[in-house]
């Protein structure tokens, strides 16, 4: 996607955070998810809000990108001239060709999926650039388990033919497939994982949010949460409060090093509606002497 301004793509300020990188990411993959959206152009939406995500969560990748971007002549100053040279005659061609190949540096030489930043020699770029590249989209459970996607790929100026890809498990999002084909030059599949209802994903980690009832927080309790494999048992310790983080080892994405899952908890109060709830609250504020403007700080930590 050539030409593209990544910051403006994703709503964002070029001096962002990556927090509100990435809630502005999870805001927009919401919106236009092909799946859910009934917007026009969802898919190509969809994937212009994906690949700038992906350069700009990571920060080697933001910072190539922004040493690039710097180098673009800067559309509000017409009257401004740079020093005549071929690099700056190629920058100077517009947005078009600005960005061409910046993904293209970040080569696969790994079947596996396995991305390299600007790596790869001139011969391996030439390489890549005659290739054939396309995405796909995957659920996060498929990226957990591996799945198979049927792709077409064009096969002669006339024609196309369909493949099976297998994608492994454990893939993480903007990472790349290379399959060889010495007659048809290499397919390259760049995976992006769509974002889920329930779990948000961080490098090979998932992490969840689970609501809890008071008494659960206060007593200690046993509760079945969801995980990419089903459900387990999650023992929650007595006296927790809301913001602590229980993990649950070895539940994210597959890997060398795998992931794990981390359960942030969040106590949530029933309401005083009925009358009976009523009156165990007020027998609770008139029997508790829990002031909680003078409690010590919140309890956080880390459960394996």
């Amino acid at each position: 996607m050539q030409g593209m301004d990544h910051y403006k793509t994703l709503g964002v300020p070029r001096q962002a955070s990556t927090e509100t990188i990435k809630a502005a990411y999870r805001k927009l993959a919401r919106r236009y998810h092909p799946d859910v959206s009934k917007e026009p152009e969802a898919e190509a939406r969809f994937k212009e809000i994906t690949e700038a995500y992906e350069v700009l969560k990571n920060p080697q990748r933001r910072s190539a990108y922004d040493r690039l971007n710097s180098q673009r002549p800067d559309p509000q100053k017409p009257h401004e001239h740079r020093p005549a040279s071929s690099h700056a005659t190629n920058n100077a061609a517009g947005n078009s060709g600005f960005f061409k190949n910046f993904f293209d540096n970040l080569l696969t030489e790994r079947r596996t999926g396995r991305v390299f930043g600007n790596a790869g020699s001139e011969r391996q770029r030439r390489k890549t650039d005659t290739g054939h590249h396309t995405t796909v989209t995957i659920s996060l459970e498929e990226a957990y388990k591996g799945t198979v996607r049927d792709i077409t790929v064009p096969d002669s100026p006339q024609g196309s033919r369909r493949l099976r890809v297998r994608i492994p498990a454990g893939m993480q999002s903007g990472q790349q497939i290379r399959l060889t084909d010495r007659r048809q030059g290499d397919l390259y599949i760049r995976v992006f994982i769509a974002p889920h209802q329930l779990f948000r994903l961080e490098g090979r980690h998932v992490h969840m949010e689970l609501p809890i009832a008071p008494w659960e927080a206060a007593l200690g309790a046993t509760v079945s949460v969801p995980t990419l494999e089903g459900q387990v048992e999650l023992h929650i310790p007595a006296g927790s409060q809301s913001g602590r983080q229980l993990r649950l080892k070895d539940r994210g994405l597959k890997g060398d090093p795998g992931g794990d899952q981390y359960v942030l908890l969040q106590i949530v109060t029933p309401p005083a509606d009925p009358p009976d709830m009523r009156q165990l609250y007020e027998k609770l504020r008139r029997r508790s002497q829990f002031n909680p403007r003078q409690a010590p700080g919140r309890r956080t930590g880390t459960s394996a």
